[in-house]
């Protein structure tokens, strides 16, 4: 499972002109689930994401969660995480779960965050979603639960 995770003052995300999720301050985590991933996948990543000392204190250091800010999280399905483009300019997505399977672990890791006391707002899974974000920093963490960066 992998995750792009960005500090964001605010953001949104629309389908079809609805709009499906917003929050403030947090983190919006684009998250990718590949083959063989599982819900000990999640739990990993919740538990990362949820912990990240991404946010500054008031020195003006990252010593701050979004929990500890009172932030949220905007989740957003996004199998192109996956996309292997070392081969030709077409990516190819073979090692990206199967969407029935994807989508599970995705609501899974949506679960898991919330668990953990971090209020989160989703796009629709599957959807052609429009993501309106204002990033802070820029700080942009990549995660994966095999570790593999």
């Amino acid at each position: 499972m992998r995750a792009v995770v960005q500090r964001v003052e605010e953001a949104r995300v629309t389908v079809k002109g609805e709009e499906t999720g917003r929050i403030g301050a947090g983190l919006v985590v684009y998250l990718g689930v590949g083959r063989g991933d599982s819900a000990a996948d999640c739990a990993y990543l919740a538990e990362k994401v949820a912990g990240l000392r991404i946010f500054e204190d008031e020195k003006g250091l990252m010593n701050l969660s979004v929990k500890d800010i009172g932030g949220g999280a905007l989740c957003i399905s996004q199998f192109t995480l996956y996309g292997d483009c070392r081969k030709g300019r077409r990516p190819s997505f073979t090692e990206a779960a199967p969407p029935e399977e994807a989508g599970l672990l995705f609501e899974e890791f949506c679960a898991q965050l919330r668990q953990r006391d971090v209020p989160v707002a989703t796009g629709r899974f599957g959807a052609m979603m429009r993501i309106e974000q204002v990033n802070a920093g820029p700080v942009t963490i990549l995660l994966d639960s095999r570790k593999t960066f």
